[in-house]
């Protein structure tokens, strides 16, 4: 058979557990035609190349990752990050950036609400600093947001403004009802700081796409899973008319695996609706849209992620998004209307309240239920529930460059016992569940925690050390326990291409080198299945191939 590109001598990784090692492969218009050792080429001609035993593996898939909001916050500024001590010093600073910079329509400032030693910010604090223009502070998360009176005005949010989804995302409120200017999770905070978005310019998208499509080809990412934008969907579909434009193009050689936010359960049936034209509309061959996203609960940093066992700092549990029956009921109807659900679920009530709307939709449904469910992130989990994604068929995804955060702060919301039993992704795996890892980022910035090779580093190590490729104020200085949860490279290497493959629906076109399916893969100098575990994350192919083409 006549080919395109035959190559031989390498050590390839296939990410096909039944065949997981192979030494040769052929491609033809864009496909594996053959994937074995060399005595098998000899029924294949074409372009050969000897590659002297280098490492090939199939392309990265990160299967949680935002690609519209960091679109907005390309071209919102963020803002300078200050690290003040307490709350007067943050106050003294802003109001000295203002006075040395008159003039501006927002004031824009980045901080980590833990520099306010436990105290907390008000509007009326910042109209005084800031009287005469919109003051807008993005807590370091990106979770929450404060403003003051001018950007509250704006939105026309007043006392009487309901919250979006009571106990999680919200206006917080004093003790006489005022709201103080302190607006949490996506419902509230997103539409607010990229409130500009819709100005942007097709030509100002696609700029910021490329960008992204750029670090994408760099790192060998073929395929992703966005996760979406809450609180926004107008400036969430204006990029994906963007990517479907760019895709007619022949200038998206990244699948796009795509999704609609549905914020609240009483949002479920319109949002339905709203999923299916997506699916219609967003349908090129590299944007596919047949998943709805559910923020379940939120972070542990602001106690909105919805636990069994409350904080012990606050003694609340966080609350979630949807029911139990709320849950099972939205399964039926997706299940109806063959689409797929995907949710942030931090605490360990989200993923719980997920599983039993699962398990109750199951007992109704029975093997006809062919919905995917992936809960994603899974930073603490109850005992009793590590041993049910398996047991469900529920994917779970796990963001493994956090698995090395800081103890001693979690500790302070969670108590020494629980803050040390988080990440526990390698029991998961042990049970038999489908375990896909991801980036999740809100911002393209350096793309450095986008880099899947990090994830891969710090999911075996579970420490960022100054070898690790990543800020210094993200390095740490032990190992997250348990220390047992580590990952091998093969766990990880499987998580980033198959497994990946599986919670997206297209592993029968990628996830593997396997003869059939796309020719997506990389061409590293250095053998990952040997290499160093700390200082992983400085790896990268060099070269990339998708669809057979060579992209670098």
């Amino acid at each position: 058979m006549k080919v395109d590109k035959i190559i031989k001598n390498a050590k390839i990784y296939t990410s096909n557990v039944d065949m997981p090692l192979v030494t040769a492969l052929a491609v033809k218009d864009g496909k594996f035609v053959y994937v074995g050792d060399e005595n098998g080429l000899s029924d294949y001609e074409g372009d050969v190349t000897d590659l002297g035993g280098k490492f090939i593996m199939p392309g990265i898939i990160d299967s949680h990752v935002h690609v519209t909001i960091p679109v907005g916050f390309e071209y919102a500024d963020m803002g300078e990050r200050i690290e003040p001590n307490g709350k007067q010093d943050a106050l003294d600073i802003m109001a000295k950036r203002i006075k040395e910079n008159p003039g501006e329509k927002r004031y824009r400032f980045l901080l980590e609400k833990k520099f306010l030693n436990g105290e907390d910010i008000v509007k009326e604090d910042l109209d005084a600093i800031c009287p005469d223009a919109e003051l807008q502070i993005q807590e370091g998360e990106g979770h929450s947001v404060w403003v003051n009176s001018k950007i509250l005005e704006r939105h026309g949010i007043t006392d009487d403004t309901l919250d979006p989804i009571p106990g999680l995302a919200l206006y917080v409120r004093d003790k006489d009802g005022h709201v103080t200017g302190n607006c949490i999770e996506g419902a509230a905070e997103i539409p607010i700081i990229l409130d500009s978005g819709m100005e942007l310019t097709d030509e100002q998208v696609d700029a910021a796409l490329q960008r992204w499509i750029d670090f994408s080809v760099e790192y060998g990412v073929c395929a992703v899973f966005d996760s979406g934008l809450p609180g926004d969907p107008k400036f969430h579909e204006k990029v994906y008319k963007r990517l479907k434009e760019l895709d007619k193009q022949g200038k998206l050689p990244v699948y796009v695996d795509g999704s609609l936010v549905i914020n609240a359960e009483r949002d479920a049936k319109e949002g339905l609706e709203e999923v299916k034209r997506y699916h219609r509309e967003y349908d090129t061959e590299h944007l596919k849209v047949h998943t709805m996203k559910i923020f379940m609960d939120g972070t542990q940093k602001i106690h909105t992620a919805a636990m069994v066992t409350p904080y012990v700092d606050v003694h609340t549990t966080g609350a979630t998004a949807f029911s139990v029956e709320g849950m099972a009921e939205l399964l039926k109807n997706l299940n109806e209307a063959g689409l797929d659900l995907h949710l942030h679920t931090v605490g360990e009530r989200a993923s719980r309240t997920v599983l039993d709307g699962y398990e109750m939709a199951k007992k109704e449904l029975g093997d006809s239920l062919k919905v995917r469910v992936t809960c994603a992130h899974l930073e603490i989990q109850d005992d009793a529930d590590l041993d049910r994604f398996a047991k469900l068929g529920v994917i779970a995804n796990y963001t493994p460059w956090w698995h090395a955060d800081f103890i001693e702060e979690s500790a302070t919301w969670l108590g020494e016992e629980r803050s040390r039993k988080q990440f526990r992704c390698k029991t998961v795996w042990d049970t038999g569940a489908l375990v896909a890892w991801s980036s999740d980022n809100i911002s393209f910035d350096d793309f450095m925690t986008w880099n899947p090779y990090l994830g891969m580093e710090v999911g075996m190590t579970r420490i960022r050390t100054d070898k690790t490729r990543v800020h210094e104020y993200n390095r740490t200085v032990e190992v997250f326990p348990p220390e047992d949860e580590k990952m091998s490279i093969e766990e990880m290497l499987l998580g980033w291409t198959i497994n990946g493959a599986k919670q997206l629906g297209i592993e029968d076109s990628k996830g593997s080198i396997e003869v059939g399916k796309d020719a997506d893969f990389l061409v590293f100098d250095n053998d990952l299945l040997v290499a160093e575990q700390e200082g992983f994350s400085y790896n990268k192919p060099k070269e990339v191939y998708f669809s057979g083409k060579k992209m670098n």
